[in-house]
Order: structure tokens, then sequence, then C-alpha cells
């Protein structure tokens, strides 16, 4: 009888475990799982904690994402269609195409002068006056042949004014004053004959106003005041087409030329300590 019990009770404790067998665990830990649990630091399953941002950058922030121009998280397309003949001005994409325009006067820019602004090959009006852009004008500028305005005054450009400026043969407006400028104006600026508005003033160039601004027929206003400039001024001056140009300020040496419209300039406006 004892036997019995004993065979009773083995069976019930056999059959009680094959009814409730144990599951193996995964390798998430997981009763009976099938790894598909495992998620890591990026929520990714079975991942290995590499969490790639938008741009496909590993923990990246999405900042990294630049389109054709340059622009983070840009979409190929500001003022113009971007593609790899673009230029990224200030972080303002401009097709080379097609840009002819580029008004950024007043807009609070600093930096220097990209020389790529010298693949914008038709402007024909380039703003950027009463900003805080500092550095030279670059030679570059020289490829902007169709420009017929060109403002770069109420900025602290410094270095020479390049002679390749005088390229710009369809010039109309050329402001470059209230700035830094240092050394002469180059005698290149007497190939700007369209030229009606020149205003260098209020900067700090130095040296004798070269003849070849005679050339300058169409001129309406010159102004070359408050600047350094020494030496006699050139009798070509009264060729230009200003009767009565700004030359105020300056270090400029008698005697001073009489273009039939009066004096070009008051000696009481000059400093002539240096004059022989």
């Amino acid at each position: 009888m004892k036997n019995l019990l004993t065979i009773l009770f083995i069976s019930l404790f056999i059959f009680s475990c094959d009814s409730n067998p144990v599951s193996p665990l995964d390798e998430c830990g997981v009763s009976g799982g099938d790894n598909s649990t495992c998620t890591d630091d990026c929520g990714v399953v079975n991942g290995d904690n590499s969490c790639v941002d938008d741009c496909g950058v590993v923990d990246g922030d999405d900042s990294t994402c630049t389109d054709d121009c340059g622009v983070v998280n840009g979409d190929n397309y500001v003022d113009g269609t971007c593609g790899s003949c673009s230029v990224n001005l200030w972080d303002v994409c401009y097709d080379i195409e097609t840009t002819t325009l580029i008004n950024l006067s007043n807009s609070f820019l600093s930096g220097m002068i990209p020389p790529e602004i010298g693949n914008l090959t038709n402007l024909t009006t380039l703003n950027l006056n009463y900003n805080n852009l500092y550095g030279e004008i670059p030679s570059e500028i020289e490829n902007l042949t169709n420009l017929t305005n060109l403002y770069l005054s109420g900025n602290e450009l410094t270095g020479e004014i390049p002679p390749e400026i005088g390229n710009l043969t369809n010039l109309t407006s050329l402001y470059l004053y209230e700035n830094q400028l240092t050394g002469e104006i180059p005698s290149e600026i007497g190939n700007l004959t369209n030229l009606t508005n020149l205003y260098l003033y209020e900067n700090q160039l130095t040296g004798e106003i070269p003849s070849e601004i005679g050339n300058l027929t169409n001129l309406i206003n010159l102004n070359l005041s408050h600047n350094n400039i020494s030496g006699e001024i050139p009798t070509e001056i009264c060729n230009q087409g200003d009767s009565t140009p700004s030359l105020s300020n300056n270090n400029l040496c008698p005697p001073y030329p009489d273009c039939g419209e009066g004096l070009i300039t008051y000696e009481n406006e000059q400093d002539p300590s240096n004059c022989p």
C-alpha cells in the first residue's frame, strides 16, 4: 500500500510539471520571448545605441543636414533654384544664372565679403550698405561686369580700392563712402565712363587724384572729401561732369584749377602744411 501511494505521488508530480512547463528566457530576459523586446537607448530593437539623426549622423542633432546651397535643413530654394552652381552669401542662397539684384543694406551683416561674390556674373545691383562688413573688397568683384550699381558704404572695409574695379565699365553708381579704405584712388577708375555718381568720401585715401578722373564726363556727383588726398589737383578734373565736385577736408595743394565755374576747392578747406 505504501508503494502504491509513492507511485501515485510521483505520477502526480510529473503530470504537474508537464502541464506547466517553464519557458526559456530570450536574450532580453523575457520568458518565452523572441528577443523583440530588446530596445537600446535609441528605441531600436536589438540596436547598439547608435542613434542616427535625420541627417544620418550617429548621435547627431540634425544640425549637419545642409542642402546644395549649404543651408542647414534648407530646401535648395531661396531666391532662386540652387544646385551645384550656387553661391551662399550670409546664409542666403543665390542662383548664379538668375540672380540680378542683391539688396542686403541695413541687415546687420558681419564678416568679410566672400570672393564667391564674383560668381554672380548676372548681378546688376549689389547693395551691402550700412552693415558691419570688414576686410578688403575682393578682387573677384571684377567678374561682375553687368553691375550698374555697387553700394558698399557705411561699413568697416579696409585695404585699397582694388584696381580690378575698373573692369566694371557698366557702373553708373559707385558708393564706397564711410569706410576705412586706404591707399590711392586707382587710375583704373577712369575706365568707368558711364559713372554718374562717385562717392569716396570719409575714408583714409592718400596720394594724388589720378588725372584719369577727367574721363568721367557723365558724372553728376563727385565727392572725394574727408580723406588724406594730397598733391595738386589735376587740370583734367575740369573735364569730368560735376562742375563743383566736393574735395574739401583733404591735403590738396594750390594752385587750384579754375574750370569756369569758379575754384574747384577753397584754400581754407585744405591742410596745405605738407605742400611745397
